[in-house]
């Protein structure tokens, strides 16, 4: 190997610095409003039901962009898919801070959805790009620490800020970040050429593929919600709805020559593996983003501030370890590294399932540190055994599949979560900590099941051949 090839310098870190603050505010957005979602209720007049919808918008939205950004990619370039994305992110986080009603807000959430969605994907294929093979692991390993840190330190964040300001500087916030992104790429991110390809873009697929997770995530979340007498009737018909449309798109993929996104790449070794461990994962990691604030805030009655203290110890186990593996990603099995890391999720979730009887702070405090070494342990060598296999021409669309399948894990987990929390709430009764502990048990089980997808990942990449 070619040491200056395999060099990380200092164009590489600068570009990958650029783009991460894309993914950064993308990222951040998706768990930073839940700590002020109780404040916007209250301000925008707006019930428990109307006020989740916030957040499942914004989910909805990215779900519904993330797999355009492959055939956009080829279609306008990745440098140009890059900036605009982040206009839109920043006029819908302008217009969410303006909001005059939840109805509002909601419409705006989609909005900054539909551009926070193209940046994490999108940014990945230009600095996988520019990293090439040999590079892509430490760099990613390097960079994929703030994406990481943003869901766990959000609340940490949200928390600093309402402390401070109102909640439309949880919006503002992103403003600041945003222009100084557009500035350095237009200077310093290399323009890339479209791929040339007239291939059109795949109406049905786009049809059924985001409709159909719309449809299934409101069913979702609204057997959550049950109140009406007919919300149960409503729900099970969305779930089934959505559920059709997502095997409709599957049977068109494997007809379709150019399909939005292609089921049989799933079939070739190892994106089928890296698929099931990052659609679980994401549903276990996220998942636990949305019953840990509610535990800590309801059942142990801590304030958002207090709660997201708690969650700081998972921020600097994450910390600690991306450090680590930026540092061993060449020498070490990246098979090896993220197999340690879902037992590291694992064990950490233990304690999780034992909140019945509250465990002392410092417990708590240590099982999340647990928990974040291994979440950090995941997606960078995922990624590595995946960019460094494939051919470059197959990154965007790789890379569409892999964050629009980590989208969609924790954003089921999340909707899936919430349904079984209600159904344990209901059976518990007045016993809040017995129904969380219910409820995290399904986060660990979560964990098991994606050892399934992580013991197949080959135990190093096999690098395409050179033509």
């Amino acid at each position: 190997m070619n040491t200056t090839e395999s060099r990380i310098d200092a164009p590489l870190v600068r570009t990958a610095f650029i783009l991460v603050l894309g993914t950064f505010m993308s990222s951040l957005d998706a768990t930073i409003v839940t700590v002020g979602i109780d404040t916007m209720a209250q301000d925008l007049n707006a019930s428990v039901t109307e006020i989740q919808w916030v957040t499942t918008a914004y989910l909805l939205a990215v779900v519904a962009v993330v797999p355009a950004s492959g055939w956009l990619v080829d279609r306008i370039g990745g440098r140009r898919t890059w900036m605009g994305a982040i206009v839109v992110f920043l006029a819908g986080s302008l217009l969410c801070a303006l909001s005059w009603s939840v109805e509002s807000m909601i419409v705006f959430r989609v909005i900054q959805g539909l551009g926070g969605g193209l940046l994490p994907p999108t940014g990945q294929t230009l600095l996988a790009r520019a990293a090439g093979p040999s590079r892509i692991g430490r760099i990613i390993s390097i960079v994929g620490m703030v994406p990481l840190l943003t869901p766990l330190l959000g609340p940490v964040a949200a928390g600093g800020i309402l402390a401070a300001a109102p909640w439309p500087w949880l919006f503002y916030v992103n403003l600041p970040i945003g222009l100084v992104a557009v500035v350095l790429a237009t200077r310093f991110v290399d323009r890339d050429a479209p791929a040339g390809s007239d291939v059109p873009f795949d109406v049905v697929g786009a049809a059924l593929l985001s409709p159909g997770l719309a449809f299934l995530m409101f069913g979702l979340t609204g057997l959550a919600h049950i109140e009406t007498s007919t919300t149960p009737a409503l729900s099970i018909g969305a779930i089934v709805v959505g559920a059709g449309m997502l095997v409709g798109f599957v049977v068109h993929g494997l007809r379709h020559h150019a399909p939005l996104l292609d089921p049989r790449m799933f079939t070739r070794p190892p994106l089928g593996a890296a698929a099931l461990a990052l659609v679980i994962l994401g549903a276990s990691v996220v998942g636990t983003l949305f019953l840990l604030p509610l535990y800590l805030q309801t059942a142990r009655g801590l304030t958002p501030w207090g709660a997201a203290l708690l969650m700081v110890p998972q921020g600097i186990g994450a910390i600690l370890a991306s450090l680590t593996v930026s540092r061993i990603i060449d020498r070490v099995a990246p098979r090896a590294i993220v197999i340690t890391g879902v037992g590291l999720i694992a064990l950490g979730s233990i304690v999780l399932t034992q909140v019945q009887t509250p465990p002392p702070d410092a417990l708590l405090a240590a099982s999340l540190f647990v928990r974040g070494l291994g979440i950090a342990m995941i997606g960078a060598p995922v990624m590595t055994i995946v960019y460094s296999t494939i051919d470059r021409a197959e990154v965007p669309r790789a890379s569409t599949a892999l964050n629009l399948l980590n989208t969609i894990g924790g954003s089921l987990g999340t909707a899936v979560l919430a349904v079984i929390l209600q159904n344990r709430l209901d059976a518990r009764g007045p016993d809040l900590a017995a129904a969380f502990a219910d409820s995290f048990w399904w986060v660990l089980g979560f964990c098991l099941v994606a050892a399934v997808g992580v013991v197949r990942l080959p135990r190093r990449p096999r690098r395409p051949a050179t033509p």
